[in-house]
């Protein structure tokens, strides 16, 4: 009885040993795998730090302070040109402005004003450094474009990231008002959170004039035509 007791004690002993070792295991293949999720998190955050770094500055023309026009060595006479001009309802206004012995590409490598993607004439897609034929020919294949997204896709098939990263400079997608997401209404130039939310606030918009009239209410007559140009309504 003696020996059956110590067999059946030494058996439970040994169960509770297998099941703590099991706990143990399913433990650190839990811990394991929320490391490799944290530290595949990390990396994509870092990728995106670093891509955001990496992406280079290019002034909206429409809405650069005196001191950055300054910074990227305009003239005086120059910087009072375009403050005085703006808002260029397209490139092409700010571009007559230039006078024909500048370095227009390394000019626009730092001060642009943005096309419209769906509107914009081929051979203007051009006067983005380093567009040239077979590039202004893929942004026009892929018209209409119905959000930056779809760029980034179509674009996407032919340089890497940072390079269509480098193009979101020089381009945006127009947007609907009553239907666009959010998403796409901040990646308008100069359109931010604050902005996006009164495009949205006074959604149904039954007219360009009720547009008008709402978004009014937050900037002047001048913004108010360079953000007039990035919407359209579905009638």
């Amino acid at each position: 009885m003696k020996n059956m007791s110590r067999l059946l004690l030494s058996a439970a002993l040994m169960s509770l040993i297998l099941v703590a070792c099991k706990g143990n295991q399913e433990q650190e293949k839990t811990a394991d795998a929320e490391t490799e999720q944290s530290e595949t998190k990390t990396i994509e955050v870092t990728k995106e730090e670093i891509k955001a770094k990496e992406a280079p500055t290019v002034l909206n023309a429409n809405l650069a302070t005196e001191d950055q026009l300054n910074g990227i060595g305009l003239s005086a006479e120059m910087i009072g040109q375009i403050m005085e001009n703006r808002p260029f309802l397209t490139m092409n206004d700010l571009d007559a402005m230039v006078p024909a012995d500048m370095d227009k590409e390394a000019l626009y490598a730092t001060i642009f004003v943005p096309f419209n993607l769906n509107t914009t004439p081929k051979d203007d897609f051009k006067m983005i450094p380093g567009v040239g034929d077979k590039m202004a020919h893929e942004f026009d294949e892929y018209r209409p474009y119905i959000s930056i997204k779809q760029f980034r896709k179509e674009i996407g098939k032919y340089v890497d990231e940072a390079e269509v990263a480098r193009y979101e400079n020089y381009v945006f997608v127009p947007v609907e008002l009553n239907s666009a997401t959010e998403e796409d209404i901040k990646a308008l130039p100069g359109v931010g959170g604050r902005m996006a939310h009164e495009f949205e606030e006074y959604r149904p918009y039954t007219s360009m004039e009720q547009f008008r009239k709402e978004i009014g209410k937050y900037v002047d007559d001048k913004e108010l035509s360079r953000l007039e140009r990035f919407v359209y309504l579905n009638q």
